[in-house]
């Protein structure tokens, strides 16, 4: 512990050396959720300025939005906000769907990614933090979630299912991510991974210094996440991701597995805002009741049954890392 939180101030100090006429230290992606928002605090406190960027894909919650309004404005954080051209994101959504993977939010984690390298290389800013953590995170197994950073594979699912052109995507291939991270030398740090992260005291901190709001499960401060997650992902592919966010918690001891299957028998998603939500989710993507039945009892597929990058990955990483290039979550 004491050791990991050591190299964390170190890190820190360095991030404040390369500091370049840019006002800004870092950039930070902020969705308002927990991870993040402690983020921001935890840097603001340690000293640095970061620009908290944040991506706006049409499914942002109202909690989410004043969570983020009211911590930034309280820390002193500017904030850069991407708006995505909502009819070619809704086609990509909807092509994800129709591909019947449970992946299917991996267009949003990567276009946050890339705005977060594009954002970073416009101010000439040096590190980008994000809140993943292994903590809260750190076990999902790959066939649930994969190509977050696999630009083929999100390309190739558009291609065959999509109707429209990506407009304000600021999508990447492997090779750019090269040349961001190994000829801009622009670095990705995941400071909660060298700090004691307690999930419930770090909510309970925010809530009563900063008037943040408990979203009461993980990633559910995005209405399209809290439906996809909560009902899709369990009626279609028995996956439940609490398993994956509650083992974590185990694993760091955070929680008993006791405590655990009790949370699991507890349902945070009720009925009424599930018809709700499905309500919301249809009409805004513009589809019929018979259209997402259709897509609901599709035939299951995985990664594998699209062109990806994991096939080359999977040979060369080996040399790939002997060059100094390091894969960002390819795995997953």
């Amino acid at each position: 512990k004491g050791g990991k939180e050591k190299l964390l101030k170190n890190l820190i100090n360095q991030i404040k050396k390369k500091k370049t006429h840019c006002k800004y230290d870092c950039v930070l992606g902020i969705s308002g959720g927990l991870d993040s928002s402690y983020l921001a605090y935890y840097l603001k406190s340690n000293g640095l300025n970061p620009l908290a960027v944040h991506l706006d894909n049409g499914w942002n919650s109202e909690l989410s939005v004043d969570n983020i309004t009211h911590l930034l404005k309280k820390l002193a954080i500017n904030l850069f906000t991407l708006v995505l051209d909502w009819q070619s994101f809704k086609d990509l959504q909807l092509s994800f769907l129709y591909a019947s993977t449970p992946d299917a939010e991996i267009p949003t984690d990567h276009v946050i990614f890339g705005t977060l390298f594009k954002v970073a290389r416009r101010f000439k800013i040096k590190y980008i933090i994000t809140g993943e953590n292994m903590a809260t995170e750190g076990i999902l197994p790959r066939s649930w979630t994969y190509g977050i950073h696999d630009w083929r594979y999100i390309n190739d699912v558009h291609t065959k299912f999509g109707k429209t052109k990506l407009i304000n995507y600021p999508h990447y291939s492997i090779f750019q991510q090269y040349f961001w991270t190994k000829i801009l030398k622009i670095n990705i740090i995941r400071p909660l991974n060298y700090l004691n992260y307690n999930k419930l005291e770090i909510e309970n901190f925010l809530t009563t210094n900063y008037g943040w709001r408990n979203y009461k499960i993980k990633h559910f401060e995005s209405i399209y996440t809290r439906f996809f997650q909560g009902y899709i992902l369990p009626k279609k592919f028995n996956i439940d991701k609490r398993r994956a966010h509650l083992s974590a918690l185990i694993c760091s001891n955070q929680i008993s597995r006791a405590e655990a299957l009790k949370q699991l028998q507890i349902n945070n998603y009720p009925p009424e805002l599930q018809q709700e939500d499905k309500e919301y989710v249809l009409k805004k993507l513009e589809l019929t009741e018979t259209e997402f039945q259709k897509i609901m009892d599709l035939p299951i597929k995985s990664f594998n049954d699209y062109n990806t990058y994991y096939p080359l990955i999977q040979k060369t990483k080996k040399y790939l890392k002997m060059l100094g290039f390091k894969i960002i979550d390819f795995d997953r």
